[in-house]
């Protein structure tokens, strides 16, 4: 094997990696929106937990974020504005990607 292929193999794995990273970085995010969105709502326990999920499912609806934006922004209308859920999300997204770094640390 040449080194032109060890250096493509190993972009596609770093490549890979990454993208693993995102998946799990934006489903954590998608959990901790959801518990957020759930005790606004005055969810605890079970609840709070099957609605996390439903946020998480929501993703799966289209690319992006804006499936899981309509859905919990949707279910706080008279809660939470626009604003205040997208902001939430962008924190919510540094918290998880913090949370899986000191994971993969451990």
């Amino acid at each position: 094997m040449s080194t032109f292929d060890d250096r493509e193999n190993a972009f596609e794995n770093k490549f890979a990696h990454d993208a693993q990273m995102q998946f799990r970085a934006e489903a954590r995010r998608n959990k901790l929106l959801g518990l957020w969105a759930a005790e606004l709502m005055g969810k605890t326990g079970d609840a709070a937990e099957a609605y996390a999920r439903e946020v998480i499912n929501a993703d799966f609806e289209e690319a992006g974020d804006e499936d899981v934006f309509r859905k919990v922004s949707g279910d706080l209308a008279d809660l939470a504005d626009a604003a205040t859920v997208r902001t939430k999300m962008s924190a919510l997204m540094a918290e998880a990607k913090s949370q899986l770094m000191t994971e993969i640390k451990d």
